[in-house]
């Protein structure tokens, strides 16, 4: 199965606490850093380190991207990952030392397990550590997507989860994509079946729902390519890759849901200029791959 890891200079590692429902996932960037940006398109998103990355602003790149539940909580996990980056000499040089770049962002997931167990700074070390491994970061119930639900209006949720997928472009270089898949709404396929969830659109437009849990859901994602981008270009292949969310789940963007997508480039194959077009394409194709292995890993 195709993996984010396909993209070269790109580790994932996960801590998962399946009984209480919650995890982090991290993901490594070369130590040097990679161009990185961000779009939210949700109205509940939960983030650190995101003004950062507006392509304006001075710093470049980031070292590592940390996805979370535990809600705002779970954002403390990233003072691991940067604890555990400047113990590796990783970081942006400044007169008093490295300062590792690490943006986050959280779902909720504390009414699906134990809501006093959440990812901290220890759990996002441990999940760093987990990274070194070099193994693919997988699909299913784990890391960040451990407590994700989707379905969230009608009845009970069912189980969300953490989704991956990659493509091989034809000008060269790979594209991949990494989601945890925390919606109101619900999943479907590229026809339309439901995969995952309640019918949630359908019986929108025919009955009253109960009112949502504001903050309650979320899905994250990154994008990663090899293929070189300036900070301007990965802004605008976070933009596009939000197409993906909007083919995959239904409804999305929602005044309930936080949706953030990070991009990432390792930037070691430098692209011709309609290349971007086809890689903005291919984002928008593993984004929806990887949202419906989440609820679908095999």
């Amino acid at each position: 199965m195709s993996d984010i890891t396909d993209v070269p200079g790109v580790r994932v590692g996960h801590w998962s606490d399946v009984t209480a429902r919650t995890g982090c996932t991290v993901v490594l960037l070369p130590d040097q850093g990679a161009v990185t940006s961000v779009d939210v398109r949700g109205a509940a998103p939960g983030t650190r380190e995101t003004d950062v990355l507006a392509p304006d602003n001075q710093v470049q790149v980031a070292h590592a991207v940390l996805l979370t539940g535990g809600s705002a909580f779970g954002l403390a996990a990233a003072d691991g990952v940067m604890g555990w980056l400047e113990s590796r000499g990783v970081g942006v040089p400044t007169p008093a030392g490295l300062v590792p770049v690490v943006p986050a962002a959280v779902l909720y997931d504390l009414a699906a397990g134990r809501p006093d167990v959440r990812p901290g700074p220890a759990e996002g070390r441990a999940a760093a550590e987990a990274a070194l491994g070099g193994r693919p970061c997988g699909s299913g119930v784990l890391g960040a997507g451990t407590g994700a639900t989707v379905g969230k209006l009608f009845g009970e949720p069912v189980p969300g989860g953490l989704g991956t997928a990659s493509i091989a472009l034809p000008g060269g270089g790979t594209v991949g994509a990494l989601v945890a898949v925390n919606a109101v709404g619900d999943v479907v396929g590229d026809d339309g079946t439901l995969l995952a969830g309640a019918g949630t659109v359908a019986r929108l437009l025919s009955e009253v729902p109960p009112a949502p849990v504001p903050g309650s859901a979320t899905t994250l994602a990154l994008v990663a390519t090899d293929v070189a981008l300036t900070k301007t270009q990965a802004h605008r292949l976070a933009v596009v890759a939000h197409d993906g969310l909007a083919q995959a789940i239904r409804p999305v963007h929602t005044s309930y849901d936080g949706d953030t997508v990070f991009a990432t480039s390792t930037g070691s194959v430098t692209p011709a200029d309609p290349s971007l077009l086809t890689l903005q394409a291919a984002a928008v194709t593993v984004v929806a791959q990887a949202v419906r292995r989440a609820v679908q890993p095999h």
